[in-house]
């Protein structure tokens, strides 16, 4: 039988929540990496200046998690929105534009590990991580958010179902990507 390849194993991981029973979790889900907690903005930007990640996971509401999706990504780290309160289809645009490789709800905690590795596979072999989810979360967000939660932003939406291909995500991250800075591009 073959054994999965992990792409969370060894990895230093920085997981921002305001909660720390969240932390907690998610540092025992995540036992193979080396995870960081911070449980407000301050410290969690602070970090993000300081040392090197190879993932962060940022909740939204109570540590202004969008401000430090912004500083994550202009540091080059992958970064995934983990939310409860804050899940809307606005704050999945925002978190897409500002260069999030994914956006989980706080329901799908248990099956972090196994997200967060499949995730990581797709982005470390630069397949677009959004395909994936929507792929495993599309009907969660339709119950969530309604069936026609995409209509009102038809226009984004018809392009994101394109090419999963993010342009204004996507070129944020890549001008702080040192695979890509290394090769003059």
């Amino acid at each position: 039988m073959t054994v999965p390849l992990s792409y969370i194993k060894g990895k230093h991981i920085l997981a921002v929540d305001d909660e720390e029973d969240i932390l907690d979790t998610i540092a025992e889900i995540l036992e193979d990496a080396r995870v960081d907690g911070a449980r407000d903005y301050a410290t969690a930007s602070r970090k993000i200046k300081e040392k090197r990640y190879d993932l962060a996971i940022l909740d939204i509401m109570g540590v202004n998690g969008l401000q430090l999706l912004e500083e994550a990504v202009a540091r080059g780290i992958p970064t995934v929105m983990l939310t409860a309160h804050a899940i809307s289809p606005e704050t999945l645009m925002d978190s897409i534009r500002k260069g999030a490789i994914s956006y989980l709800p706080k329901e799908t905690l248990a099956e972090l590990d196994v997200l967060l590795n499949n995730l990581l596979g797709c982005f470390e072999r630069d397949e677009p991580p959004w395909k994936l989810l929507f792929e495993k979360l599309g009907d969660y967000f339709d119950k969530r958010f309604g069936p026609d939660w995409k209509a009102k932003d038809q226009e984004f939406w018809s392009e994101f179902s394109r090419t999963y291909q993010i342009g204004k995500g996507i070129q944020e991250r890549l001008k702080h990507d040192p695979r890509i800075l290394d090769k003059g591009i």
